[in-house]
């Protein structure tokens, strides 16, 4: 116990390097036996893109005093690095396009940000969305520096998306998602096929049990043999003349791509699915994943009180904004 209490200090610890553009400097912790050699090796066996053409040279970075140690330091590019050494840094970013899309906010007070995510908004950066990432864009928007997000939503997935901002508060949080405490709907629009598995009638229910894999690097959650792992209760709400089904999906778990994978499996993908039941290489037929994290609702554990956060989107379409900010 007092090993992890020591690492939950640690990770609370101030970062010596300030937040750039909204997002926080990189940590890099060398890992236990790993032999002593300089810092600047060190970093470009770890982390190969900083020896890119297109960035800045990285002992010009050592010069600059750009990389710095967990008292904030700077390193020099020959000072040898160890077991434990940190070595904090700003990545540099890619060009960009950051879409003009306004976000709209559901609530705001001393402990909790919600926001109605739209469709494509990834909520953390990653990969080719950083700046455009919901965390990044709230965080220079309401220049609350600590926010986090408490769950994550999908990119493609519009919806409820709940973020901390106190740190000292923010396990206690994640730990209601982590165990399940918090009560989640979406809602999902699909257009079931000649065998599907789910049923068709209006008001009919279900409970989706699956054991789902996502292998590390791969896109897609895999439906597998064995001790189901993942489950949803469902709820057929409407059958359009279109052909198409809208369902109230109610999700126990929290699996990568439960929902998507769950559907899908049964010859129900949702409309506008671009991963499955295979990832499409060129663009779906529908612009929105018709999927929406409806509602959020939860006991609050420092507040006490009960939460119940709503969004105001329709399936694939806009929100009826409440605050805007862009």
């Amino acid at each position: 116990m007092t090993g992890r209490a020591a690492r939950r200090r640690e990770r609370r610890a101030r970062p010596p390097l300030p937040q750039r553009q909204g997002l926080d400097a990189v940590r890099w912790v060398v890992p236990p036996s790993t032999p002593a050699r300089p810092a600047a090796q060190a970093l470009r066996e770890r982390f190969p893109a900083l020896a890119d053409r297109q960035a800045t040279p990285l002992l010009e970075r050592f010069t600059r005093g750009e990389i710095v140690a967990a008292d904030g330091a700077a390193w020099s590019a020959d000072d040898l690095v160890g077991p434990g050494d940190q070595l904090w840094f700003h990545r540099e970013l890619r060009a960009e396009e950051v879409p003009e899309v306004a976000l709209s906010i559901l609530h705001r007070d001393d402990h909790l940000l919600v926001l109605d995510k739209p469709h494509d908004m990834a909520t953390m950066p990653r990969g080719a969305h950083v700046l455009s990432s919901a965390l990044v864009r709230l965080r220079r928007a309401t220049g609350i520096t600590t926010l986090s997000p408490l769950h994550r939503l999908d990119r493609r997935t519009a919806g409820v998306l709940v973020f901390g901002i106190r740190p000292e508060e923010r396990s206690a949080y994640q730990q209601l998602f982590a165990r399940g405490e918090v009560d989640k709907e979406y809602l999902a629009r699909v257009r079931p096929g000649d065998d599907t598995g789910i049923p068709l009638m209006v008001r009919a229910r279900a409970v989706l049990r699956d054991r789902l894999h996502k292998e590390r690097g791969h896109l897609t959650t895999s439906v597998v043999e064995g001790v189901p792992n993942a489950l949803t209760d469902l709820e057929v709400l409407a059958r359009e003349r279109d052909g198409t089904t809208v369902l109230r999906l109610q999700p126990r778990t929290g699996r990568t791509h439960q929902l998507r994978a769950q559907l899908s499996a049964r010859g129900a993908p949702i409309l506008g699915e671009d991963l499955y039941p295979r990832p499409m290489t060129t663009e779906s037929d529908q612009r929105h994943l018709q999927l929406l994290a409806h509602s959020v609702e939860f006991t609050d554990p420092i507040t006490g009180q009960r939460r119940s956060f709503g969004s105001d989107r329709e399936l694939g379409g806009h929100a009826a904004s409440r605050t805007l900010i862009t």
